[in-house]
Parts: structure tokens; C-alpha cells; sequence
């Protein structure tokens, strides 16, 4: 039986190609892509394919496919290389390892690539794959498909990992030319992240009090009167794309927003994330007098007013 062999894949930085769905070709907008390796708990995402040549390959044909779509891939032993020159690693957290490396990319999406140990039955053989898409910002779901290879008598991993990218029990693969299980994941990830370019991408925000704080949300603000709450939903109203976000929970304590969309670029057409939306709202109270914090986490914005 092989080893428990999961990926990662990360994708960012747009680009105008064209895309091909099976037997149609389209124009769209579509993410850089690089596959990494997911690591189990105690391994090192930076040691992790100097021994497994399965990881190697399968790193290898899962980059292949996005690249035969039209898709541009960035090679992650080189990116891992740059990484590790430049000295981002400061923690010897494997989490905290794979968000520097996520957010020295400058990815805009990430897609796990899960392959379990080979399938072994007396009929052959099998591989089986489960891609999962989610946007690096805030880590909502983008995409999911499981793929299985057809029952081979061979142990070539890599053949089988070719197999289970490109099976579809109604679509025949002619000539290598089609590989409708990784086509369909990629529709279905094209779409959201079209979505995502044109209504912006969805983050939460939550402001809560500071202990002392002489604010509560139901305290009228000048110079309109309203009370505080109002006056954030306000200004969330005006700055999400489209007016686009919902206000899940209001108290005297606590304001929280479950679903924000903010733009995916800025007007210089540079990544815009979390963070410089958080800095926008921090902006913003200061206009108001009104002293605050925030940090991001998962595409969580948390402001603690003081």
C-alpha cells in the first residue's frame, strides 16, 4: 500500500487566456496556479518530497493538467527555494509555515489536492483524488470534486494518478486531449472565482468593545445622532462592492458582520485584501475621534474599539 499521499495546490495573480471546457473554448479571467504539498501533523513542508517520490509525482501530473488548460503554474521547489532565501519562516509552526508561504506567493487561491493510499483490490489497482478549492483570504470553499481512477493491474502511481484526473464514465478521454474530472473541478472553481472578479470576495468583520471602553453600540455619534452600530452598517453599506453585506448581530457590546464583499483589486489594479479594508475601517474611526485596534485572521477582520 502506498503512504497517505495529500497536496495542496495555491492559486493567484489574474491573467487573461483562454480556457478550454471540454470541446468549447472561452475566453475568462483565471488564477496563477502552484501545487505544494499538504502536510500531515510532524511532517515539514519544506523537507517533505526529498524522499517521497510519489509526492514528486503526483505534484508533477497535477501541475501538468493545469498547465495543459491554459492555466500558468509557478514551480513550487523554486518558490519554496526563493521562500527559504529570503528568510520568511520565523515560526516553526507547519501552520504558520504554510500561511507565510500562501501569503509570500501572493496567491489568491488555494486548491487541497488530497490522494489517499493506492485502492488495492483483485480486480487491480486505483487511485483516488480530492481536489478542494478555497480562496487564500478567507478560506471559503471555491470548489470540491473526487476522482477515481479506472482498476489497473499496475503499481505505477503516477500512471494511476493520470487515470484519476482524467476518468469520466460518459466521457470518453481520446488522445490525452480531455481530462473531464479535473475540467469539471475547474468549471465549477472558474465560476466562483469569476464570481469573486466581478461582486467581490466575501470576508467578515466583527468590532466588539474594549474593557473600559466609554463606547457602546447603541451610543449616539455625532454629528447625526445615530447610534454607533448605525453608523458602521452605514459606511459598510457604502464601501462593499455592490452594497453587498449582510449584518448578522447587533448588542451593546458586540457588531458582526458575516458577509462583506470587498473588491479583489484595487483602482491601481493591485490585490486588495482583508487587511487593507480592515486599514480603510481603521481610517475611518479616526476621522471620528474614535481610537481603536485590529487584526486579520482568515479573512476575519477584528476591530476592538478602546
Amino acid at each position: 500500500m502506498k503512504k497517505l499521499l495529500p497536496l495542496i495546490v495555491l492559486a493567484a495573480i489574474l491573467n487573461r487566456t483562454t480556457v478550454f471546457a471540454q470541446t468549447a473554448e472561452v475566453k475568462t479571467v483565471q488564477p496563477k496556479i502552484i501545487v505544494i504539498p499538504f502536510t500531515k501533523e510532524n511532517e515539514d513542508i519544506r523537507t517533505v518530497l526529498e524522499s517521497d517520490v510519489n509526492r514528486r509525482v503526483a505534484i508533477s501530473k497535477v501541475k501538468e493538467e493545469f498547465d495543459n488548460r491554459g492555466f500558468t503554474t509557478v514551480d513550487f521547489t523554486a518558490k519554496l527555494k526563493s521562500a527559504i532565501d529570503d528568510g520568511i519562516f520565523t515560526s516553526g509552526s507547519q501552520t504558520d509555515i504554510k500561511s507565510a508561504l500562501v501569503e509570500y506567493s501572493g496567491a489568491d487561491i488555494y486548491v487541497e489536492v488530497e490522494v489517499p493510499e493506492m485502492i488495492s483490490t483483485a480486480s487491480g489497482n486505483a487511485a483516488r483524488i480530492i481536489l478542494q478549492a478555497f480562496d487564500v483570504s478567507t478560506a471559503n470553499s471555491l470548489a470540491n470534486k473526487v476522482c477515481e481512477s479506472p482498476k489497473f493491474h499496475t503499481t505505477d502511481y503516477g500512471a494511476l494518478v493520470t487515470r484519476a484526473l482524467s476518468k469520466n464514465e460518459n466521457l470518453p478521454v481520446k488522445d490525452g486531449k480531455v481530462s473531464p474530472c479535473v475540467v469539471d473541478f475547474l468549471n465549477v472553481m472558474q465560476t466562483k472565482f469569476d464570481d469573486i472578479v466581478a461582486n467581490g470576495r466575501s470576508i467578515k468583520v466583527n468590532f466588539s468593545l474594549a474593557q473600559g471602553s466609554k463606547y457602546k453600540f447603541s451610543t449616539e455619534l455625532k454629528p447625526d445622532g445615530l447610534p454607533f452600530s448605525d453608523v458602521l452598517e452605514n459606511w459598510m453599506a457604502e464601501n462593499a462592492v455592490k452594497n453587498n453585506y449582510h449584518i448578522q448581530g447587533v448588542t451593546d457590546v458586540k457588531v458582526f458582520f458575516d458577509d462583506v464583499r470587498i473588491p479583489l483589486k484595487d483602482e491601481k489594479d493591485m490585490n486588495y485584501s482583508p487587511n487593507k479594508f480592515g486599514l480603510k475601517i481603521y481610517q475611518f474611526l479616526k476621522s471620528k475621534n474614535i481610537n481603536c485596534s485590529r487584526q486579520v485572521k482568515n479573512g476575519t477582520i477584528f476591530i476592538t474599539i478602546n
